[in-house]
């Protein structure tokens, strides 16, 4: 399998390593005995970075390798492939 290095991966890479200083964190709250509100609180923020890593990873390959992948396109395939690449933000 081909490694493919994108623009994002920097931005991914920072996300991540955020989400693991949260996670970090809350499990030294849970030790801690800290109140379930706080924990909560950070295990949504853990979430929300590993989504965003997921969802700028996903994107991100959608706009790079799908015109690579599908090769020369008439008018109405490369229409409908930026359709999808539009709708895909959506996620």
């Amino acid at each position: 399998m081909t490694m493919h290095t994108h623009q994002s991966h920097p931005d991914i890479i920072k996300r991540l390593n955020r989400a693991r200083g949260h996670l970090s964190s809350v499990t030294q709250m849970v030790e801690d005995g800290r109140h379930c509100l706080d924990i909560a609180q950070q295990l949504h923020a853990v979430e929300k970075a590993i989504q965003q890593a997921k969802r700028t990873l996903v994107l991100d390959h959608i706009d790079h390798c799908l015109d690579e992948a599908l090769g020369t396109q008439n008018q109405t395939q490369q229409a409908r492939a930026e359709e999808f690449k539009t709708i895909a933000r959506y996620l």
